[in-house]
């Protein structure tokens, strides 16, 4: 079974929310790049919402994306999974990235979104409890953007993802 490492969060302006995938598909690891699946919606939504050029190259979307007080990454630093599919995730060898590492760097995040139930899953079983009980931060689960989530059409997604917005004034 193949071990998957996750990349090093991509970090705005004076973050406040923190988007977290679970772990990178197979398209977006053999590319080095967060959400690269041609089908996967995150960038066309991260487009509607903050005027990015969805066509643009990586680099270009990266930086527009990091003008905005976010930070993306994945709630899994590295984990066993054969191909993409979150089902597939050996629960057995999971571990979490440094989230009170990044939550004490970063202490204005009031917000995590978390990209379909698999990061929420992960994030409230391995980070949670080692997180201080009076951190008061907004925890979210959205529509996970990939492909493989077919009950849901682009325009759902955007609506719900559309919550974000709440947490950026």
């Amino acid at each position: 079974m193949a071990r998957v490492q996750s990349f090093e969060p991509i970090v705005g302006h004076q973050p406040r929310i923190l988007i977290l995938g679970s772990m990178p598909g197979t398209a977006s690891l053999q590319a080095v790049q967060y959400y690269a699946h041609p089908r996967n919606a995150f960038w066309s939504i991260m487009a509607e919402l903050f005027g990015l050029d969805p066509t643009a190259s990586y680099e270009q979307r990266v930086a527009e994306l990091s003008r905005h007080p976010l930070i993306l990454w994945d709630t899994l630093q590295a984990c066993h999974r054969p191909g993409s599919l979150d089902s597939n995730i050996d629960a057995k060898t999971v571990r979490a990235n440094d989230f009170p590492g990044l939550l004490k760097r970063f202490p204005g995040i009031r917000a995590i979104l978390f990209n379909g139930a698999t990061s929420e899953k992960y994030f409230k079983q391995l980070v949670l409890p080692n997180l201080p009980r009076s951190l008061e931060v907004a925890l979210l689960r959205m529509p996970s953007t990939s492909p493989a989530h077919a009950g849901m059409n682009f325009e759902q997604k955007l609506a719900a993802w559309r919550r974000l917005m709440d947490f950026i004034d």
